[in-house]
């Protein structure tokens, strides 16, 4: 008996493809409705639908993604040191260059809270006295912008980077490719949502003068670097994703790290006491260890892997590993969450931040099947969380050999987005992220869970093909 048959069988049945609405009669006359959870590709786009019909199983495409793919599974990643970011960064040691979160934007088309983020920047920096004429310098044009991707970098939310503040530095010690994140500042008010008055830039230039050298001190004096992959993998198994649950990750940070920091006095308990109070500490080594991770797919010629989903609150950005560098850009949505008393979603900035780069290498929405407790900080039931990751198992070309879900019998997280899957079944990539206040200087307002933009991916498959 085939499965439609067996589907059929039995007492009159009727299958719905589309609309609920469609079986509202049918139902009420008291026959059995089964519906069917089927959206049609591309979201109905014609012409990409017929794209995807010729390239969803092109042997070229097919053979590179096993390349693309691989690589990513294969890539390492160990933590070496923390230094200033113009050690690690050159084009930050040249002029006055502030990197960002997400594809490249300029001042007048930036959001309040990447806005608020580049003025407290500049203030830190010196460039400016004060905030106001750290605006106006901005609008000048004196200060220059680039994306943290294109420099080898991530950074959540707003994602600013500027040449005096402390930065992580990762190796694959396989390729010796390196990649650079900051350093978390904590929840509440901080500069990556925008915030940037007096409290917000005291905790930065402290975390200049003391935290990063103290950090970078201990990292070195240890036999062996902390390897990253290990981390991640066993923080899944503690309950994070990741992303927005890092409490394994980084308790087993400050294991690590404890005696080192001991060994460094005063100041090496005081950033203790700082990784203590911050369970989020560990999120930006995090987002590290998955930009070299995806970094490693990069570049495979007519690969439709994604390699990078960033958002700067403004437009959401994806690049493809077919596709070199190029940018596919759309409008950032508004994420759907929970927000602190007081806020709603009329308060909300479109989503910021280069954090998607964790659900990008199969972490973060690609795991909460591991982290059911993160639905009561972005929303959701256990129940959610769960599906949210079984859902990413049909966009993805592959499972993690190392990331493993133990409620999920140990399967793999699913890894590496094909955007001929994600147009192919209508299922766009979740994303559990923060939620910023749409002003600068406010901060964070909630947290929550957002899509890509399927528009992104329509244009990503049109180059794609070009390239054939």
């Amino acid at each position: 008996m085939s499965g439609l048959d067996e589907l059929m069988a039995g007492e009159l049945k009727a299958v719905n493809v589309g609309l609920a609405s469609f079986a509202e009669p049918i139902a009420a006359a008291g026959v059995s409705v089964i519906t069917l959870d089927w959206r049609p590709p591309a979201l109905g786009d014609a012409d990409a639908a017929m794209r995807l019909a010729r390239l969803m199983n092109d042997e070229r495409i097919e053979k590179a993604n096993a390349t693309a793919i691989e690589l990513v599974l294969a890539a390492q990643a160990v933590l070496l040191d923390v230094v200033a970011a113009r050690e690690a960064i050159p084009a930050l040691a040249e002029g006055r260059l502030l990197l960002h979160a997400g594809p490249p934007i300029e001042w007048e088309h930036m959001c309040g809270p990447m806005r608020g983020a580049v003025a407290g920047a500049i203030v830190l920096e010196g460039w400016a006295p004060d905030l106001v004429r750290a605006e106006e310098i901005a609008a000048s044009g004196d200060v220059k912008f680039a994306p943290c991707h294109h420099h080898d970098a991530v950074g959540p939310m707003a994602g600013l980077i500027s040449p005096s503040m402390p930065v992580y530095v990762l190796e694959d010690p396989s390729t010796g490719r390196r990649a650079y994140s900051n350093l978390n500042e904590g929840i509440g008010k901080a500069l990556r949502f925008g915030a940037n008055d007096d409290e917000v830039l005291t905790k930065l230039r402290w975390m200049v003068a003391e935290v990063g050298p103290t950090l970078g001190a201990a990292l070195r004096s240890l036999k062996e670097p902390i390897n990253m992959k290990s981390n991640i993998a066993q923080a899944l198994q503690m309950g994070d994703e990741c992303h927005n649950r890092n409490v394994g990750s980084t308790s087993l940070w400050s294991r690590q790290l404890a005696p080192a920091l001991a060994r460094q006095g005063e100041a090496g308990v005081r950033v203790l006491e700082f990784m203590r109070d911050n369970n989020h500490f560990a999120l930006n080594a995090n987002m590290a260890a998955c930009k070299l991770m995806t970094a490693a797919g990069e570049g495979v010629p007519h690969s439709t892997l994604v390699t990078t989903m960033a958002r700067n609150g403004v437009d959401f950005g994806i690049r493809v590993s077919g596709c070199g560098e190029r940018w596919f850009v759309t409008p950032a949505p508004v994420p759907d969450g929970l927000y602190f008393p007081g806020y709603g979603p009329e308060d909300a900035n479109p989503d910021l931040g280069d954090s998607a780069i964790t659900e990008t290498a199969g972490i973060g929405g690609f795991a909460m099947a591991a982290a059911p407790a993160v639905v009561g900080f972005v929303g959701g039931t256990p129940a959610d969380a769960m599906a949210y990751t079984v859902e990413m198992a049909d966009i993805t070309l592959a499972r993690s050999r190392d990331f493993q879900l133990p409620p999920l019998r140990f399967l793999g997280s699913p890894t590496g987005i094909d955007l001929r899957k994600v147009l192919d079944t209508g299922s766009a990539p979740v994303i559990d992220t923060g939620i910023a206040h749409r002003r600068p200087g406010v901060g964070q307002i909630g947290a929550g869970i957002a899509r890509a933009p399927i528009a992104c991916f329509v244009e990503a498959l049109a180059a794609v093909e070009a390239g054939l």
